[in-house]
């Protein structure tokens, strides 16, 4: 049975999250890749306890997170029923739905019914009786926000979410789901959305503004571009890389030869700040105050160690920041 290291407090950094009461470690830990049914079990196990040893208390996950759907949840849920039960309390789960997930006109997008079966789904595999946040994993450009934002507040008045969050939002559909969520004085903390040096949505569709100004907390996930933000594509593509091997989220057209030269000039910055690409990349995700925490993914619980490497480490100089910017616009 799983121990948990007595000083998995000592060293990480907790943010508020907008103005919650709820804090998140500054790193949190995506189980978007190498938790579902391709994974290897005893691998996802200690990855969850490298995790929680250094502090990492909060795990993301989504309805249709695998491959197969549901294969996430359903191995995490294992790993909590099995080895972290003791800890529940310690641990900030959270899942989401919005994306495809059943066949049919009920397993999409975001009407009530959706929202409400599929935590109802994914509690069960989760082995959980509620989650700490449930988000809606996208916006719907047919369902009335209205119904959307009334089956978040639901879920959390049902006892089965502690808090709601939004993912892949923009700024203009943030400010008017706020209102309707403030209305029903309903939990509303967080965003979840892709940022990096090289995916700067967030910040031209208003998001990160935003959220900054209705003192909403964001989390960002992709903070490494899907890998190009590290030393793994510096001298090109790797035969066991994730282009060689899964094209479906990077695919080889993405590393240009402009792209290539921007990652190696990166990687030069980096190293005049004693940090790894990877390390600098993550560490620019956390340089402000309007981003609470860098969602990570990991193959291997080295990886975890690595990342966490950023604690104490997030601060930039505006020379530097100017640097990156101007490499990034190529």
């Amino acid at each position: 049975m799983y121990l948990a290291d007595e000083k998995r407090y000592d060293t990480m950094v907790y943010n508020r999250c907008g103005n919650s009461g709820l804090k998140l470690p500054l790193v949190s830990l995506g189980l978007w890749h190498n938790f579902g049914d391709t994974g290897v079990y005893e691998n996802m196990k200690q990855m969850c306890f490298t995790a929680f040893d250094h502090g990492i208390t909060h795990f993301d996950l989504a309805n249709n997170y695998g491959p197969a759907y549901g294969s996430a949840e359903r191995n995490f849920g294992k790993i909590m029923k099995e080895e972290l039960h003791p800890y529940r309390d310690e641990l900030l789960i959270s899942t989401k739905a919005g994306f495809d997930m059943w066949k049919g006109p009920y397993g999409n997008w975001g009407s009530r019914k959706y929202l409400i079966a599929s935590l109802d789904q994914s509690l069960k595999r989760l082995c959980l009786d509620y989650v700490d946040i449930f988000y809606h994993h996208r916006m719907d450009p047919e369902t009335p926000l209205e119904e959307t934002m009334g089956a978040l507040d639901s879920i959390v008045k049902s006892g089965k979410a502690l808090y709601v969050g939004l993912s892949n939002y923009d700024g203009p559909t943030l400010r008017k789901a706020t209102a309707i969520l403030s209305d029903l004085k309903c939990p509303f903390i967080i965003n979840q959305n892709r940022y990096s040096i090289f995916d700067r949505t967030i910040e031209n569709n208003a998001l990160k503004d935003t959220a900054y100004e209705l003192k909403k907390g964001i989390i960002a996930f992709s903070p490494l571009a899907q890998g190009l933000l590290t030393n793994r594509y510096l001298n090109g593509i790797p035969t066991d890389s994730r282009i060689a091997t899964d094209g479906r989220f990077l695919k080889e057209s993405a590393l240009t030869p402009e792209k290539l030269a921007q990652i190696q000039a990166l990687n030069v910055l980096a190293g005049e700040r004693g940090q790894t690409l990877a390390e600098m990349a993550l560490s620019w995700i956390l340089k402000d105050d309007k981003v609470t925490s860098v969602l990570i993914g990991a193959s291997k619980p080295e990886q975890i160690l690595d990342n966490i490497k950023i604690i104490g480490h997030t601060d930039f100089t505006e020379e530097e920041l100017q640097k990156i910017e101007t490499i990034a616009q190529g």
